[in-house]
């Protein structure tokens, strides 16, 4: 009792892990996971001894068989977690469960990792108020479950700054520095640079906030501690990630403008229309950031900046500014750029931690004005509903959810892109399989391989793209509503069964007459 006292975050993991231990078996494999996970399968031959001397070896065989997609992207969190993931998987959970979980975990790390950043500027309390509310928004809740890239790169990007401003704080403090400290703050930026170049901008914001700290600190500690700091990183960065080990530097240009254009096929649904994800116009990510996040949420960002900045002398003003930015300079590059997006902002959660921390700010206001706990509690819970309700609602699709401001996940349907990850397919699936005849064939017209993980042993999973002329009566086709997939193909077909929350269709099956 005395350590939950003592750091209260600790009420909120154990809550988060109890939730997600009861609930992580529901959430479907979404779109980019099973090439992903064959990716980490892959991956240990990169590191066995034995093959680096068999006079054959050849990096292409570390990368499965979705080398011309996954080559180039840095595989730390993989390369971690999939240990674990095996060990999960002894105890009888599927593999995608057990990535599920394991993804899940990671991001309650993050969690803690947000907590101990923003108790940097704010009592224990205002801290835990701001990492539930970051915690329980349902865009990043769905996501921590099914998202394997872009929710670890959140969790390390939190790390490397939260580590990078202890380490600056230590020398300004002491002078000298332990070898962990400095290991804690290398380790959390390497992974991250390693599962994306954005990494760096962490390492770019620590590196001004310890210039803002000359005046406390020897330039000559600071120089020796940060050669440990960046060798360290560098070093981690490079044994994470296979891809640099021909040409380190120029393999990470190569991914630097790569990622920067970001090529892609896909069109995404904004606004009712169909737009190449090159051709986005510039309000896309103010918008989503308007419809996706909770109803306070802005609220509460812009009353906690300016609680921020007016309670904080000049010195954390400048650490709150490069916390600022952390957020304003990839959102000014989408705004600005318009680099390729689509799958939602998704590429870009790893921003949303800034506009959290200041909501504590106003949390901390807040519990100002209540004088007893249990208006204190009233006060918190009437802002978390505003996302665990809609979480319990949606479940398990909970990242498909939209605002009241344009009338939740079913008014935002059919005008942007909801269930963009096919997620759906496994409750379809389930389903078909307790009616479906014996040896029937189900047509899919997208990623057919998540449906064939989920199907039934005598039903036959197809390829509706290529293999439809095999098509028979009384066969299933099965279509996600992807920018509007399910009202476009076969739409004379009756529907023989549909999955969605909230009156919206995530996917249908429909049979052939």
């Amino acid at each position: 009792m005395q350590n939950l006292r003592k750091h209260p975050i600790l009420i909120l993991l154990i809550i988060n892990i109890a939730i997600g231990l009861f609930t992580f078996r529901s959430f479907g494999l979404s779109w980019d996971e099973p090439l992903f996970y064959d990716y980490a399968n892959a991956l240990p031959y990169a590191y066995t001894p034995g093959e680096w001397f068999s006079g054959n070896f050849d990096l292409q065989n570390a990368y499965g068989s979705s080398s011309s997609d996954h080559a180039n992207r840095g595989p730390a969190y993989i390369l971690i977690a999939r240990p674990i993931v095996s060990l999960v998987e002894t105890i009888g959970i599927d593999n995608a469960s057990a990535w599920h979980l394991i993804n899940f975990l990671t991001f309650q790390l993050g969690i803690y990792l947000f907590y101990r950043f923003a108790s940097k500027w704010m009592n224990s309390i205002s801290a835990l108020a701001a990492s539930t509310f970051f915690a329980y928004q349902p865009l990043l809740w769905g996501h921590s479950f099914i998202n394997p890239k872009d929710i670890p790169f959140l969790v390390f990007f939190i790390g490397s700054m939260c580590f990078g401003f202890e380490l600056v704080d230590e020398i300004a403090e002491h002078g000298k520095v332990k070898f962990t400290k400095i290991l804690a703050a290398a380790f959390f930026l390497g992974v991250a640079t390693s599962i994306r170049v954005l990494g760096p901008l962490a390492a770019i914001l620590t590196g001004l906030y310890a210039l803002s700290q000359l005046d406390k600190i020897k330039l000559v500690e600071l120089v020796k501690h940060f050669a440990v700091y960046a060798a360290l990183t560098l070093l981690i960065t490079f044994i994470t990630w296979p891809y640099l080990w021909t040409n380190p530097l120029q393999k990470f240009i190569e991914v630097f403008s790569f990622s920067s254009d970001n090529p892609t096929q896909l069109t995404v649904l904004f606004m009712g229309n169909q737009y190449k994800a090159d051709e986005l116009p510039r309000r896309y990510l103010p918008t989503l950031l308007g419809y996706t996040l909770t109803e306070p949420t802005w609220l509460l960002f812009i009353t906690g900046l300016a609680i921020g900045f007016w309670k904080s002398n000049n010195r954390q003003k400048i650490a709150l500014i490069l916390t600022l930015l952390w957020f304003i300079i990839p959102a000014a590059y989408v705004i600005l750029r318009k680099p390729p997006m689509y799958d939602g902002f998704r590429h870009f959660l790893f921003i949303l931690p800034p506009v959290f921390i200041f909501s504590g700010f106003a949390f901390g206001k807040l519990f100002e004005l209540f004088k007893t706990n249990w208006a204190k509690g009233l006060a918190i819970a009437s802002i978390l509903a505003f996302g665990i309700i809609p979480s319990l609602q949606l479940h398990p699709y909970e990242y498909a959810y939209y605002n009241s401001y344009i009338g939740g996940t079913s008014g935002a349907f059919r005008q942007y892109e909801t269930e963009f990850w096919l997620t759906c397919y496994r409750e379809a699936v389930l389903t078909l399989n307790e009616e479906a005849p014996a040896s029937s064939n189900l047509f899919v017209k997208r990623e057919p391989y998540i449906a064939a993980y989920y199907i039934r042993a005598d039903i036959t999973v197809y390829d509706l793209r290529t293999d439809f002329g095999k098509a028979q009566s009384g066969d299933y086709v099965l279509i996600n509503s992807r920018s509007n997939e399910d009202i476009k193909t076969l739409k004379d077909l009756p529907i023989f069964l549909q999955t969605g929350r909230r009156g919206v269709d995530f996917c249908v099956i429909k049979q052939l007459p």
